[in-house]
């Protein structure tokens, strides 16, 4: 009998053995597993990245200003050019026909205004021997040894001495002005005959000639573009011209710090600074115009670039924003869920057996709202507290390539949860989790690179 009974208490032992082992090996497996990093300081820095094209800061396109066949051409594409040194002849026999043509009209104008001033001078001569003549008729006409008539006729002829000096005197003016006129003509042919040799404006290379000798040259109207000869790039200072998309135009700032790359040089990094943010949006034309709103934005490099051509392709990186050893959060730790929230903005948990607020329960929304409460679509992150992710509502700063900047919400040492991604997306406010991966020291990297948080 009681050997029966010790069989029976055994029995009973390991039964109860059994349940405990299932039970406890039960409420191990249970929860979903997740991956965790706890919340330390990283340095974090924001950017905007854009494409575009490499161009000098200063450019000329040298065009031609009078029409004619190019017979003389001193450069070609990638010489080096001093100001003023010479570039091309265009043929200059039709121009320098009407330089000549002036010089001799103006020679001819001179050449009339001195004899008009001959005359004058005959003129006022003979005037004088009027006046002359008429004072001694009027004496003998006083004394009666001259008739009446011989002194009219003495006064009439200083009336027409007088008449025929300001007759020249007028003409003299004339043919002044006309000599004005023809030296003007001299200097505009003049003028006109110095375009025919075109030297450059500035200091650079040719970076590109669109003239061979013996073409001929046209001049640009209103309704058609003259010829551009050729264009001369001052290529010590470069810059990049990007196109910055309206979402990141807001962040740009004159000074901002950037990095470049230019394809053409791929192993190759250059600093510069943005130097000029554009007010208006690019135009474009056709079905592009609907699809994106771009502004310019240039980047000034510093320092020189060697072998470097105008229109190169190249991408700009720029720094919008920095934080030193900020509170960051991983990036794939965020997620948005829609609360409901108090008034104040609080979210609305569900309470525990004692009639307490508790952050490690499962929170189910109500279907009705309260007085005062709304649903509201909230970012945040789950955080591990007591084997449980509850749902904490983050404000975030700037991002990085790995973390975004935590303005409010986490502090360092809060263990979120970062993974797999489909638990993240799928978690709700106080669900039973099992830790599977957890790094609990993160070591913050020198720098992070990301894109401007909005």
């Amino acid at each position: 009998m009681n050997r029966k009974k010790l069989i029976i208490g055994l029995v009973i032992v390991v039964g109860l053995a059994a349940v405990i082992y299932a039970n406890l090996n039960t409420n191990r497996s249970t929860g979903v597993e997740v991956e965790t990093e706890k919340i330390t300081r990283h340095d974090l820095e924001a950017i905007v990245s854009a494409s575009g094209k490499i161009r000098p800061q200063r450019s000329v396109n040298v065009s031609a200003e009078t029409m004619g066949k190019v017979v003389g051409l001193a450069v070609n594409e990638g010489d080096v050019v001093k100001q003023g040194q010479f570039l091309l002849q265009i043929d200059p026999r039709n121009l320098q026909t009407q330089v000549n043509s002036r010089e001799a009209s103006l020679a001819a104008a001179r050449s009339q205004l001195l004899e008009t001033e001959a005359s004058i001078e005959n003129a006022r001569t003979n005037l004088r021997l009027a006046e002359e003549q008429v004072g001694r008729q009027r004496e003998l006409f006083k004394s009666g040894l001259t008739p009446r008539e011989t002194l009219d006729r003495a006064e009439t002829d200083v009336k027409l001495r007088q008449a025929d000096l300001t007759r020249l005197q007028q003409s003299m003016k004339t043919q002044q002005t006309r000599l004005r006129q023809d030296e003007a003509a001299l200097e505009d042919a003049e003028f006109n005959l110095n375009k025919v040799r075109l030297v450059s404006p500035i200091n650079g290379i040719v970076t590109r000639r669109n003239i061979e000798e013996g073409e001929t040259v046209v001049v640009g109207t209103m309704n058609n573009a003259g010829t551009v000869l050729m264009t001369i790039a001052d290529l010590s200072v470069i810059e990049t011209e990007v196109e910055v998309d309206e979402t990141d135009i807001p962040f740009i700032e004159l000074g901002q710090p950037a990095k470049v790359k230019i394809d053409a040089f791929p192993d190759k990094e250059f600093t510069g600074r943005v130097t000029e943010v554009g007010n208006s949006a690019i135009q474009t034309a056709g079905a592009a115009a609907q699809r994106a709103t771009n502004f310019k934005v240039i980047v000034t490099l510093e320092g020189e670039v060697p072998n470097v051509r105008p229109g190169f392709t190249c991408t700009t990186i720029i720094t919008t924003a920095t934080r030193q050893k900020a509170i960051a959060v991983p990036i794939q730790a965020t997620t948005v869920r829609e609360m409901v929230v108090n008034a104040d903005g609080s979210l609305v948990r569900a309470a525990a057996a004692d009639g307490q607020p508790s952050t490690g329960r499962r929170v189910t929304a109500p279907t009705e709202l309260q007085p005062g409460q709304s649903r509201k679509e909230i970012e945040g992150s789950f955080v591990i507290r007591d084997g449980r992710a509850v749902f904490t509502p983050i404000k975030v700063g700037i991002a990085g390539e790995k973390f975004f900047e935590v303005l409010d919400g986490l502090v360092e040492g809060d263990e979120v949860i970062t993974g797999p991604f489909a638990s993240v997306r799928t978690l709700k406010d106080g669900d039973t989790v099992k830790v599977t991966t957890s790094t609990g020291t993160t070591t913050a990297p020198s720098s992070s690179v990301g894109i401007q948080v909005r």
